[in-house]
């Protein structure tokens, strides 16, 4: 309890882990407004909660985690490198970022080709869910953002119990903000639609990494950033129109 570094460790790893958590809280926010909005709530809770249960399993397991990056079987050589072994770490991120990459666009499609039927399109566009299928989702997409925070906990410290309070911590601020993130991403339909095509970029990214091209999270995280700040100087604008 009284080592600086620990505590260093713990404050740059929480807030590492909130960064990393954007993409998650985008998502569970994105499926719950497809929600009744008196489930949306519950949904959203619901949703960073088992991230956090995924996490802190996974943590109990780093030996099982480290396994899964021993390759199973090799691909040929790609643009003249060597043969590319793929482990199950890579398969579950490409697996992810199909999944993730397909249920964005599907959600993008849903809005662009949204009708009035007032049975079958909620009121963010899309078409209603149920609570089992939004959680289901939810699950799944945890499961993928789940080793990529606890990869990055892994290269911050050897503590387990340093990584496990860091991810309570960030989950719980998580959960404490994703309300008015949610009603943020609603409200604004431009947003929903720079928060889909940050998520497919998300996509594209997990995939890239299952075939071993690291792409810096720090330029994906800045160009969302940036475009996120444009967005806003533009609803800004609009209401003193």
């Amino acid at each position: 309890m009284t080592d600086v570094n620990m505590w260093l460790s713990l404050i740059t790893l929480t807030f590492l882990e909130i960064v990393l958590g954007i993409d998650n809280i985008i998502f569970v926010s994105i499926v719950a407004n497809k929600l009744p909005q008196e489930l949306r709530g519950k949904a959203r809770r619901y949703g960073l909660l088992l991230a956090m249960s995924f996490r802190i399993i996974l943590l109990l397991f780093i030996g099982f985690i480290l396994s899964l990056n021993k390759p199973i079987f090799t691909l040929p050589s790609i643009f003249g490198n060597e043969p590319l072994g793929i482990s199950v770490k890579d398969l579950i991120l490409i697996s992810g970022g199909l999944f993730l990459l397909y249920k964005t666009t599907s959600e993008i499609h849903e809005k662009l080709e949204a009708n009035n039927s007032k049975n079958e399109i909620g009121d963010n566009g899309s078409k209603n869910v149920s609570m089992s299928s939004a959680i289901l989702e939810i699950c799944l997409v945890n499961i993928i953002f789940s080793f990529d925070s606890i990869l990055t906990a892994m290269g911050m410290t050897t503590q387990i119990a340093v990584m496990m309070v860091a991810v309570v911590l960030s989950i719980l601020i998580m959960i404490k903000f994703s309300a008015p993130v949610s009603h943020f991403i609603n409200k604004h339909p431009t947003i929903q639609m720079l928060a889909l095509a940050f998520l497919i970029l998300i996509g594209v990214i997990l995939i890239a990494e299952g075939f071993h091209q690291h792409v810096s999270k720090g330029y994906i995280y800045f160009a969302i950033a940036f475009s996120l700040g444009v967005e806003v100087l533009n609803l800004k604008s609009k209401r003193k129109i």
